[in-house]
């Protein structure tokens, strides 16, 4: 009668294999494969006495020599390699260089808009991103039953209400800024700010996140026109989008500004043309169009003259100072500078590497 071995016996053996290999030392990586994986190597030997493992035990007993096979032949081959390896260090050869990251493109943005502003005098400010229902809305002109203060368009935070200042929100724009930078000079002029930081609205899609930058401009003095705020445009618009661009105002409406305007920037492709080409004897239908822009123009944002009730509410005489504002999404601002086509604003803060890794 056959004897039997069990599962135990066949680890002990399987133990000694490899505590064997270990301490080989000698032989090459050839003679350490006949020997242990060869024909009649000690693998090929412990298999034969397979049969013996009981047949309850022979599924386990199988994957115990199927590891045994790949630890001989990965410590064999490790084995090779440390034969091989260099025992010595060149201390004189430059070492691997460590990965370094670099700044998001939006926090680049608004370091480039800080230091453009910077040149002509504004001064950088930020403000609450969480604030009094009466520096969002009502300090700038806003009625209370404004679209604005809905609860589908603001996000307010579940918090007691001040008799005076209202709600608490999360800002919808810098803007209420504007009458806070009044407050901390003490409403004295001349006021030139530029307050960048977060803003939150309840929209969702291709251009808009609940969460954005904006920058806000702020211009108080005596004397202050619109002609300031339109050589103020111009400036940032060749700045910030290079040589030759052009901004253009067009009438509108926000309650905080009066007059106030919206503004467009002349497209960078097609030179503010809305075509492609420059053969303007052909007629428009033959011409290409610039796909970017489809007009020549790209709509940026708002702006306009601080309106008196503001510059009331700020501590100012809206019959000795007058002045400007205007604010804009840095996102928006920043993907349609030349070269990026970013079509989809949710990208840049969808934590993809393979994304950011290019700017």
């Amino acid at each position: 009668m056959t004897e039997m071995i069990s599962i135990e016996q066949l680890e002990l053996k399987i133990s000694d294999i490899k505590s064997q290999l270990e301490k080989e030392e000698g032989l090459s990586k050839a003679d350490l494969q006949i020997k242990y994986l060869g024909k009649k190597g000690l693998f090929n030997e412990l298999a034969k006495i397979i049969a013996k493992v009981n047949y309850q035990d022979k599924k386990s007993a199988g994957q115990m020599l199927n590891e045994l096979k790949n630890f001989l032949n990965e410590t064999i081959e490790k084995m090779e390699l440390q034969k091989t390896k260099v025992k010595w260090i060149d201390l004189t050869q430059p070492g691997i260089k460590p990965k370094v990251g670099h700044m998001h493109p939006v926090s680049q943005a608004m370091e480039e808009i800080t230091r453009i502003f910077e040149r002509i005098g504004f001064t950088r400010a930020r403000y609450q991103e969480i604030d009094w229902d009466w520096y969002v809305f009502e300090s700038l002109n806003m009625p209370k039953s404004h679209p604005a203060r809905d609860e589908w368009e603001t996000f307010f935070i579940d918090a007691p209400t001040d008799k005076k200042l209202g709600k608490i929100v999360l800002t919808t724009h810098t803007s209420n800024g504007q009458v806070r930078e009044m407050e901390r000079l003490n409403s004295k002029a001349p006021i030139r700010m530029i307050n960048i930081g977060r803003c939150y609205r309840r929209q969702q899609d291709t251009t808009h996140t609940q969460m954005f930058h904006q920058f806000e401009g702020l211009v108080i003095d005596k004397g202050i026109n619109i002609q300031h705020l339109k050589g103020t445009l111009d400036y940032f618009a060749q700045e910030f989008y290079g040589p030759g661009t052009k901004s253009r105002i067009r009438p509108f409406h926000f309650q905080f500004t009066e007059p106030s305007l919206e503004v467009d920037f002349s497209c960078h492709i097609c030179n503010g043309t809305g075509f492609l080409d420059n053969e303007v004897k052909k007629s428009q239908d033959q011409r290409n169009k610039c796909k970017f822009c489809k007009s020549g123009w790209h709509e940026v944002g708002g702006a306009g003259m601080v309106h008196p009730n503001v510059l009331k509410a700020g501590g100012f005489n809206p019959e000795v100072y007058t002045g400007f504002a205007f604010g804009w999404g840095v996102e928006r601002t920043y993907t349609l500078k030349e070269g990026l086509n970013i079509d989809d604003i949710r990208l840049l803060y969808s934590g993809d590497l393979k994304f950011l890794e290019q700017f």
